[in-house]
């Protein structure tokens, strides 16, 4: 405890004292011996706790006296614990500045050494260099060749073999690869075709009326030929007859006007009422007749290809293409069998079957349509398919069908390529003109003619396969496997043609002697 509180308490006590005797003053004379007493007493107290105070001060100084000598020895002896210690690493220091200056001389020497030896390198290179020089000049003269010359020369050696070990390479690829994958693509296919039993060829769409009678031919002329203008008139298409015993001819690039032409021409002719009235009356009938079977052939290919939610207008769109052919086949069967192959091969290949037969039934939507639109029916149908809210998936894989718009982006659009080409080109689908057959065996042998080293071609199956004679002089075994490669990759960028072609090169070396 300090002085100062020793001195407060003290005035305290005695202020206290004085208080009572104030207090004690004021009473009567009887009271102030108690309060001498008391006052006495407090004193000795405040005496006594003076001296305790004062005891517990002094035992405090020598306790702090105690605590800073204990301090004092501790930081004596950290302070010689750390001289100890800079003192070790002030040698650690030392050993380490000898041991660079050390280093820092051997590393003097080895520079002067390797300093040393690439001179004597410099002079071994300059001579190895003159003799190289005098070796190419002695090589030159013996071989009579230059530099340049001998180089070209190995280059081309090297060339040649590098081509052949990369054609046999190629070649050993190629084979194994067409294998798997024939192996695989002939299963799906195969599979895919079972499912899909359709006709050889469809009907064509008849153009033809049979009449009773000659007679009846100038009865659908008409007077002044106003029975034919009233019916070519209403129908949009044109009546061609001629001197065809029996018949007329139904001119018209609309397959639906056609067909509604036909019913209306064959009403008539049964009814013999045949004047511009009863004409337009008998046509509107038609008319309606046809929409209906437009509207059932679109509901039941949708029910065949089982794709759901087509709205019924794209229904009657669709079901236009039950009139029109290609090649004699029927596009709207064409459409159904495409969807049924398409759906089967997304099936086993793992891709979205829903897309595939949806795309693939519409792919040819804009052949419906193709006489009132202008513009390529893979275009023109993704265009009205996509204002019906068809997927773009959808619309990809309708315009993709072909390869010539855009290419398939997507193993769907892929997919319905394939069953469009497997439709197209299986045997008996589509009948072909004999000029255009003509023409397309002519193109396949001049793209195989155009090629060096070819001596004759021949397309054979159809055009299925080309045959190629080539000159053994000039294309190697190995060559000869690189020519059928680049023939068919002309053929891809240059023919149009369904299904695939063939390519067989020939490579074929006799040897003849004569005994005598």
């Amino acid at each position: 405890m300090s002085t100062t509180v020793i001195v407060v308490f003290i005035i305290i006590t005695i202020g206290a004292g004085f208080a009572v005797y104030i207090g004690s003053s004021l009473g009567d004379s009887r009271s102030r011996a108690r309060y001498e007493e008391r006052l006495r007493l407090e004193k000795e107290v405040s005496e006594q706790r003076l001296l305790e105070v004062q005891n517990q001060q002094r035992e405090a100084l020598l306790e702090a006296r105690d605590e800073n000598a204990q301090f004092r020895a501790i930081m004596e002896r950290e302070n010689a614990e750390r001289r100890t210690e800079l003192q070790r690493q002030e040698r650690r220091i030392q050993q380490k500045e000898e041991n660079l200056e050390r280093k820092i001389d051997a590393l003097e020497q080895r520079e002067r050494k390797i300093s040393t030896k690439e001179r004597s390198i410099e002079q071994i290179r300059e001579e190895v260099e003159d003799l190289k020089h005098q070796q190419f000049t002695t090589l030159e003269r013996l071989a009579q060749l230059t530099e340049e010359q001998a180089k070209e020369m190995l280059l081309s050696h090297i060339e040649s073999q590098v081509r052949t070990e990369a054609a046999h390479r190629v070649r050993m690829i190629e084979e194994q690869t067409r294998d798997e994958a024939d192996a695989r693509a002939r299963e799906i296919i195969t599979l895919a075709i079972q499912r899909c039993a359709s006709d050889q060829v469809a009907e064509a769409v008849v153009s033809v009326v049979p009449l009773p009678n000659d007679e009846m031919k100038g009865r659908i002329i008409g007077r002044e030929g106003r029975n034919i203008r009233a019916l070519e008139s209403a129908t949009g298409v044109d009546l061609i007859i001629d001197d065809t015993p029996e018949a007329v001819i139904l001119s018209g690039f609309d397959p639906v006007r056609r067909e509604v032409a036909r019913i209306a021409l064959t009403k008539l002719i049964l009814d013999g009422r045949i004047h511009p009235a009863r004409i337009e009356d008998v046509v509107a009938k038609a008319r309606q007749e046809v929409d209906i079977v437009v509207r059932e052939a679109g509901e039941n290919a949708a029910l065949e290809a089982n794709v759901h939610g087509l709205q019924p207008e794209l229904l009657k769109i669709l079901g236009r293409l039950h009139f029109r052919t290609s090649y004699g086949q029927n596009v709207l069967a064409h459409s159904v069998e495409v969807s049924i192959l398409a759906a089967t091969m997304a099936h086993e290949l793992g891709a979205d079957v829903n897309v595939c037969k949806t795309a693939a039934l519409l792919h040819v939507l804009g052949k419906a349509i193709d006489q009132e639109v202008e513009g390529p029916h893979a275009i023109v149908g993704g265009e009205v398919v996509r204002r019906f809210g068809k997927s773009p998936k959808i619309i990809h894989a309708m315009v993709a069908h072909h390869a010539t718009e855009t290419e398939p982006q997507s193993l769907e659009a892929a997919i319905v390529q394939a069953a469009d080409a497997i439709s197209a080109a299986r045997p008996g689908a589509r009948r072909e003109t004999i000029d255009l057959y003509i023409k397309r065996l002519e193109a396949l042998e001049n793209i195989a003619n155009s090629f060096t080293g070819v001596e004759k071609s021949f397309a054979i199956q159809a055009g299925r396969e080309v045959r190629i004679i080539v000159k053994p002089e000039e294309v190697d075994e190995y060559t000869a496997s690189r020519l059928a490669s680049d023939i068919a990759h002309k053929i891809e960028e240059s023919l149009d043609y369904p299904g695939q072609i063939k390519i067989c090169v020939v490579r074929e070396t006799r040897s003849v002697d004569y005994a005598r």
